[in-house]
């Protein structure tokens, strides 16, 4: 006879075998795995779980989650949804789903799929942060600083949630360059356009999806040399991109030519070995940064690790909806790798 509880999200199994009670946690076992970062030892204990350890959709569940760790981001959104389809309340699908919208830059999935999350009690504090941020960052303020409430109201200490409070109270009376930031979102928007929207040859087309180049900002980070070099790739393609671009006024590598006039002034910091320097060319995403911090990083083009060097505190700080958490945020990631943000 098998017993099913749920013990703080999670559910756990009690098998009554000879009159005792042995608890099989299996799904416990499974997270831990996840968190420490055991992806392989994650998916042999989902495979070996016995039949009556876990039902249908938590074994999905955690086969989703899998493919997430394992940065197969459409197949786990794709198995989250036939979750939510068999089982519209199960809110742990809801939130993955969510946060994997969130990083699409999805924001209006995002937002309705957190606020299916946050309708319950106890608050499902995850949701109401990254809902209080996208609210912020449509200046919803009003409904940011209630998802914020929600989470001090039941735990009044939580440093995150205060930090994020403020930040909200100050953005309502800070100052934007609306020039600068409309400016910033146009640029943004440019190098998010994907390379479906051009009208391409097939063959074009199809080289630029196996490069893994996706969107215009994908193209503008390639050079003429790095196109030529893959198979079936030709002239014929590069002269037909490289026509492209020129109708929108831009040209092949123009971001790493203006990453490399960025770095032409650049120092390395007081006491850096050189050696040490290819610390700098590695990406941002490296850094592990909150979705928040990324989606504030993205709109000032910044790309590199060395690049966000060349920032400095008041810049990030102009940045709509990019307040003191998103920069201590960053600051410590920086101070680890032993650098900062530069000074003026």
């Amino acid at each position: 006879m098998v017993i099913r509880a749920m013990v703080r999200g999670v559910y756990l199994r009690f098998v009554l075998h000879d009159g005792r009670q042995t608890m099989v946690a299996t799904t416990d076992r499974i997270v831990k795995l996840l968190k420490s970062g055991k992806v392989e030892e994650a998916e042999t204990a989902l495979r070996e779980a016995p039949a009556d350890a876990l039902g249908s959709n938590e074994r999905k569940l955690y086969t989703a989650m899998i493919l997430e760790r394992e940065g197969k981001w459409a197949q786990a959104a794709q198995t989250y949804q036939q979750i939510l389809k068999e089982e519209p309340d199960c809110l742990q699908a809801a939130f993955r789903l969510a946060y994997l919208a969130d990083l699409r830059g999805d924001d209006e999935t995002a937002i309705e799929l957190y606020e299916t999350v946050t309708e319950g009690s106890p608050a499902h504090v995850n949701a109401l942060l990254n809902l209080a941020v996208l609210y912020e960052d449509h200046s919803r303020y009003e409904e940011s600083l209630a998802c914020l409430q929600r989470v001090l109201d039941e735990y009044p200490n939580h440093e995150r949630a205060r930090l994020f409070r403020r930040d909200v109270v100050a953005s309502l009376d800070m100052y934007y360059d609306e020039e600068r930031e409309r400016s910033r979102e146009e640029r943004s928007a440019i190098l998010e356009r994907p390379i479906s929207d051009f009208e391409l040859s097939v063959r074009s087309r199809n080289c630029l999806k196996q490069m893994n180049i996706h969107t215009l900002g994908d193209l503008l980070k390639a050079t003429a040399a790095e196109l030529l070099s893959y198979k079936n790739f030709g002239e014929t393609s590069l002269h037909e991109i490289e026509t492209m671009l020129a109708q929108e006024g831009l040209r092949i590598g123009q971001l790493l030519e203006e990453s490399e006039q960025e770095l032409s002034s650049f120092s390395l910091p007081p006491g850096m070995d050189p050696a040490q320097a290819g610390i700098l060319n590695r990406s941002v995403a490296e850094l592990e940064l909150s979705v928040r911090a990324r989606k504030c990083l993205m709109r000032l083009g910044i790309n590199t690790i060395a690049e966000l060097t060349q920032r400095t505190e008041s810049e990030l700080l102009s940045i709509k909806n990019f307040g003191m958490t998103s920069l201590a945020e960053i600051k410590r990631r920086l101070a680890e790798l032993g650098l900062g943000f530069k000074n003026i």
